[in-house]
């Protein structure tokens, strides 16, 4: 079959939804979806053209910015293109595309009860990795798979739970759940913990809205629920107050940071001031680290963010980000164990004007 390779356009909206009609009966992309898609989003749609015009099929890939993961998130052959090949250079296709993007890892989902579509992927190197229950629109479950389009070591650690955020301020809190979760496997989650944390660990005002939580307010936390802690920052005193032209909240941001200092005087809570986070050291000594990371290379988003890092190798940092972004399509189990090239990694984790950099590294008392 002859067939053209390319991007999608809007002038390729009818026959796309002609495409969904024939191969899908549930969860179909609709009009508005691929209008996204093809003029926004930040992903990339392929279409296999004929010599007739029409599409043979379609490929979506999703990516997740400031990371080197890749989704794909749809792929369609049309009935009369079955049988002859293009399910499988459409995925080889989706790869190319993944690594001209510098991503490492492209994963997707798929029906359990689709055969024929989960072995044409583990044909071509992609692993289980989940189960998600009732995943579809009729309820059918769909299996998770991966597949490393970059060459790196055999195994990674994947223990440290998930927790997703259930505000837009609590991403502290939700690292710190997901860290006692690591430490402490079976320990308990709750949206009430998830508060109270932020309600011990706020500075109480940031630009707009409620307040974030500080290195010293989440260094706290931990230590108060039987952690040991190690606090490392690159600049002393109350961090973040250049986000607030209010004098009045810098005040009280001043007098909330004097709170956590005087308290932390009295804990063995380690204190480092400056000097580069050693991410394999710390994780081979079972620290959970904590990071504060700039949520521009994420979301386009100037604001301070709170991730948990979960393992690390010669090319990427691996990051559990707890804010899932609905908005982009995206799942909790795209926010987890993202893997951040190194050199990404030292920008997002460098605040602001003044590079300020925060991390909370948690441990398990050796007497638990």
């Amino acid at each position: 079959m002859d067939l053209v390779f390319r991007v999608a356009t809007t002038d390729d909206l009818p026959a796309l939804l002609e495409l969904e009609e024939h191969c899908f009966t549930t969860d179909r992309l609709t009009a508005r979806s691929f209008q996204w898609m093809v003029s926004r989003a930040h992903a990339q749609l392929m279409v296999a053209q004929q010599a007739d015009g029409r599409l043979a099929g379609y490929a979506l890939v999703l990516f997740h910015r400031g990371t080197s993961l890749a989704r794909l998130y749809s792929i369609a052959i049309a009935p009369h293109a079955r049988g002859t090949g293009l399910g499988k250079t459409l995925l080889q296709r989706s790869e190319a595309c993944a690594l001209e993007h510098d991503c490492a890892y492209l994963r997707l989902e798929v029906r359990s009860d689709n055969a024929a579509a989960i072995a044409l992927y583990e044909r071509n190197g992609y692993r289980r990795f989940g189960r998600i229950s009732d995943y579809y629109e009729d309820h059918a479950d769909a299996l998770r798979l991966e597949k490393r389009i970059l060459e790196h070591r055999d195994s990674r650690d994947l223990h440290v739970p998930y927790y997703a955020q259930t505000t837009e301020f609590t991403c502290g809190p939700a690292c710190l759940l997901m860290a006692m979760g690591a430490l402490q496997p079976g320990r308990s989650t709750s949206r009430r913990e998830e508060v109270q944390i932020w309600r011990e660990a706020t500075t109480v005002f940031m630009t707009s809205g409620h307040g974030g939580c500080s290195p010293q307010g989440l260094a706290l936390a931990a230590w108060r629920r039987g952690f040991a802690v190690r606090l490392q920052v690159s600049i002393r005193g109350p961090l973040l107050l250049n986000g607030v032209r209010n004098e009045h909240k810098k005040d009280v941001m001043r007098l909330v940071h004097e709170g956590f200092e005087s308290e932390l005087a009295s804990t063995d809570v380690e204190q480092v001031f400056g000097g580069p986070l050693d991410l394999p050291r710390l994780l081979a000594a079972a620290g959970q680290p904590l990071v504060l990371i700039s949520s521009y290379r994420l979301t386009r988003s100037k604001a301070p963010h709170w991730v948990i890092v979960t393992d690390c190798d010669e090319e990427f940092v691996y990051l559990h980000d707890p804010d899932v972004d609905h908005s982009q399509h995206r799942q909790p189990l795209d926010c987890q164990h993202l893997p951040v090239s190194h050199a990404e990694f030292d920008k997002m984790s460098a605040f602001g004007s003044s590079k300020l950099r925060a991390a909370v590294i948690v441990y398990r008392r050796l007497e638990q």
